[in-house]
């Protein structure tokens, strides 16, 4: 089943919003995290996905007192990432009482690294960020919060953690990211070819409960829900409908 799974965004501790990773493209929304996740909990969610748009860049999880309110109110599951670059940032995220650490530059820079990892803490608590945009015929990837492109591309990199036993991945289309244009569901039906053992969850794009319903019946284990949910466009428990009947469908 996919899990609608509704992000925030944090930036000098506010909610904001990028458009395609532009820090120069900020949305910032009037509302507090910590209230925003209480009314995602309120709407029915387990799970929330944060990320650090900060320590992304800095390589510094700069908001964790931001992030440590959220898990200690004890209302959600979090996976957090942006600015994990060691595996004392992966230690840090944990006995913050993040349940998965979300892993992204150093995932594309070392991937061997990140693999003892996966075998050090379980492949239940790490999630890959290969964020990726198709240039040039290949999906490539970037990093150090999409501002720095990466040799490796998303086809040579995703077999090895398969191998690996890695188990989540997130993808995001940068090119969708923040747009409200629609998901790509061709990268989510390549990714399928590609790593078929792996829950995958979509993000960028999302605008619509039909967008949802496409993403469902793609097969990804989740989709990452920010703008639109902030803007209004429809609700958390509509997504969470919509989701169950495009899976019903299935």
């Amino acid at each position: 089943m996919t899990l609608p799974i509704p992000a925030i965004d944090l930036r000098d501790g506010k909610v904001v919003r990028l458009f395609k990773g532009d820090y120069a493209q900020q949305t910032t929304f009037d509302v507090e995290p910590l209230a925003l996740a209480g009314r995602y909990a309120d709407a029915g969610s387990a799970w929330l996905h944060v990320v650090d748009l900060d320590g992304a860049r800095s390589g510094q999880f700069e908001n964790l007192p931001t992030l440590s309110r959220i898990v200690d109110a004890g209302r959600l599951h979090v996976q957090a990432g942006g600015g994990v670059r060691d595996e004392d940032g992966v230690k840090r995220l944990l006995d913050a009482g993040v349940s998965r650490v979300v892993v992204g530059s150093i995932a594309i820079r070392e991937p061997d690294t990140v693999a003892r990892w996966l075998a050090t803490y379980g492949a239940e608590r790490i999630v890959l960020a290969l964020d990726t945009r198709f240039r040039d015929g290949e999906w490539k990837l970037p990093s150090a919060g999409w501002t720095a492109d990466e040799a490796r591309t998303l086809d040579d990199l995703l077999p090895f953690y398969v191998a690996a036993g890695a188990r989540h991945l997130l993808c995001t289309d940068i090119d969708r990211d923040g747009t409200m244009t629609g998901p790509n569901t061709a990268l989510y039906r390549h990714l399928e070819q590609l790593a078929p053992s792996m829950d995958v969850q979509a993000s960028g794009g999302v605008r619509s409960l039909d967008d949802i319903a496409a993403l469902t019946l793609q097969g990804v284990s989740g989709v990452i829900l920010g703008r639109a949910l902030l803007q209004g466009e429809f609700t958390l428990g509509e997504a969470f409908d919509m989701a169950a009947r495009a899976g019903a469908t299935c």
